[in-house]
């Protein structure tokens, strides 16, 4: 009897579990079917678009309206959907201006370079930015130091020190447990190997790192100073006096700052901008809504620009884990552009990259694919953040390239690393191992010992094989000989700025400059609209699949701070392809 009602309980309670998941389950669907059914936002007179400057920069916008339920607190700014709305608001008249609120922004200088340049675009409209914030990360202030008026709370800070790199060093910490990193590797500068192998940076390392370093900071300071109307000179002392440590009157008189106010009162400077009275309430639209109207200026043509966006790791199939982060997966962007082929409407391509790499082999299979699409159409690469090593792989697949002065590309070199477990497994954990085989190499990757003399050779072999490869596909690409790329590749990080004095790439400019190539390319220069792929899976969709590990990355992140990299980067190895083409794994720029 006791049996009889367990089982009963037990039914009726997984009954229970099972209808409340499924009443969850279409509550959510119903609510994304409404909100995606929604028209459009009303727009008032005297609207001002508000962008807050919070959050990780990120390619495209994921939508996510239950961020705030769920205690997902790290959210995320999608540079399309910024431009895209910065655009808008020059071009609709209800916009009166822009209003940027800083916070804790965390982006690489590229995407922050980019909106930069639409933020002064807009400017050319007589429209204001006003921006006001409690404190100023740097990166949020290179964004705001465009602004018409930039106030400051009068107990704030605003953080200007300059660019610094500290990669993390994770050779002694395996030692510890027994673990020894193999490591094969073509290219002086291939230092994605060293945070395994090594306790600090090799020379070369260093000296890629601070030339890189130099010339992103350059451009910040170049930028800020044309804005603020400030030397350069007084730039660099400010940060050299840690900024976010002086009182905040000193930014003031370095004319780094406009006026230390409260948040009240910059909301009364706001309404003046806007040209709205004291007691009326001032209209403020988010960027997602302001991407809901309609640009009075679009231009609607059965010529279609396809702008497909690839982010994140390179891998041979998608990776799951905790990270929500984006990747590239080999496999589905060949299929993707096949379909960008078939399409004939679409008249050509922009490939926009952001990627430091990953997978040689799924590298090579993209490159393949870009170059079958060029044949048809043209296919205009632009660089986002990064664009390095298998970023770079794709890259040169393409017609013409376009990137940022401070994107950071090239990296052209290829490493294997294989784990030597061999310690942990025998001497502390007692393992022992015997082993039968017909062929000399039949036991290869054998995890119970380290690489013997013929197996190392081999594999160096194999390496050098890929990277000889690599330098062909290059040197295809750029019309120039391997011997020419070789000399300017060796693993060597570079900036946009110097990859056009070598000729990695072909101009500066943004995403708008190389859909405007595209459309020359295709010769439809005067008649052509944009769309984006992939298209993005309706929330809802994204919100079953990722809500779970989204919630885990933020507490992680918010937990472990500046470690939360280093913990993502021991996380990966276990699923990475051991033939990688991959820029350091984290250049961890501060």
């Amino acid at each position: 009897m006791k049996k009889f009602f367990v089982n009963v309980f037990s039914s009726m309670l997984g009954f229970s579990l099972a209808i409340g998941i499924f009443l969850t389950l279409g509550i959510i669907i119903m609510v994304g079917t409404i909100a995606s059914s929604s028209t459009q936002p009303s727009l008032e007179d005297k609207s001002v678009l508000h962008i807050q400057l919070n959050g990780l920069i990120t390619e495209q916008a994921q939508e996510d309206p239950l961020s705030e339920i769920t205690g997902d607190r790290f959210s995320s700014i999608a540079v399309n959907q910024t431009l895209e709305a910065i655009r808008k608001a020059k071009n609709i008249k209800e916009i009166k201006g822009i209003f940027l609120e800083g916070g804790q922004l965390v982006s690489d200088p590229a995407s922050l370079q980019e909106i930069r340049k639409a933020l002064v675009d807009f400017k050319k409209s007589g429209k204001f930015i006003f921006c006001y914030a409690d404190n100023y990360t740097q990166s949020a202030y290179y964004l705001c130091s465009v602004a018409d008026k930039i106030a400051l709370n009068p107990r704030g800070t605003i953080d200007w020190h300059g660019l610094a790199a500290q990669p993390v060093f994770f050779k002694d910490l395996l030692a510890k447990v027994g673990i020894k990193m193999q490591v094969f590797k073509v290219g002086t500068f291939k230092s994605a190997v060293e945070p395994f192998t090594n306790t600090e940076m090799s020379e070369a390392n260093r000296l890629q790192v601070t030339a890189y370093l130099n010339s992103i900071w350059s451009n910040y300071v170049k930028d800020v100073a044309a804005s603020r109307h400030v030397s350069t000179d007084s730039l660099q002392h400010m940060a050299d006096r840690y900024t976010a440590l002086q009182e905040p009157d000193v930014p003031v008189k370095a004319n780094m700052i406009d006026t230390l106010v409260f948040i009240d009162e910059a909301k009364n400077i706001l309404k003046k901008y806007a040209k709205v009275e004291k007691d009326e309430k001032i209209s403020l639209i988010s960027t997602a809504d302001l991407c809901l109207l309609d640009d009075p200026k679009a231009h609607k043509s059965k010529n279609k620009i396809a702008v497909y966006y690839a982010a994140g790791d390179i891998v041979d199939e998608a990776v799951s884990g905790f990270s929500t982060q984006s990747q590239i997966v080999g496999d589905k962007v060949v299929k993707d552009l096949q379909m960008l082929q078939d399409d004939n409407d679409i008249k050509a391509v922009v490939l926009r990259i952001n990627s430091g790499g990953g997978s040689a082999y799924a590298s090579e299979q993209m490159w393949h694919a870009i170059t079958q699409l060029d044949k048809k159409k043209p296919v205009i690469i632009s660089m986002g953040g990064m664009a390095a090593s298998g970023g770079y792989y794709m890259s040169c697949a393409g017609r013409y390239i376009v990137a940022e002065p401070t994107t950071l590309t090239g990296s052209i070199g290829i490493f294997g690393m294989f784990p030597d477990a061999s310690e942990l497994k025998q001497q502390k954990l007692g393992l022992k191992y015997d082993v039968v085989k017909t062929n000399a190499m039949s036991d290869f990757f054998n995890q119970s010992r380290p690489f013997n003399t013929s197996e190392s050779a081999l594999l160096q072999s194999y390496i050098e094989r890929g990277y000889n490869l690599f330098l062909k596909r290059v040197a295809d690409g750029r019309k120039k000989t391997a011997t020419q790329i070789d000399a300017i590749a060796q693993g060597r990080v570079w900036t946009g700025e110097q990859a056009l004095k070598i000729g990695l790439v072909d101009k500066l400019g943004t995403l708008d400059d190389a859909i405007a190539i595209a459309a020359s390319k295709a010769g439809i220069a005067k008649d052509y609209e944009s769309k984006e792929y992939p298209e993005a899976e309706p929330w809802y969709i994204n919100i079953l699949n990722t809500k779970k590990n989204n919630y885990f990355e933020s507490q992680m992140r918010e937990t472990l701070g500046e470690y939360y990299e280093a913990f993502k980067t021991i996380q990966a190895i276990r699923s990475s392809h051991p033939i990688q083409a991959r820029i350091p794994y984290n250049p961890n720029i501060q």
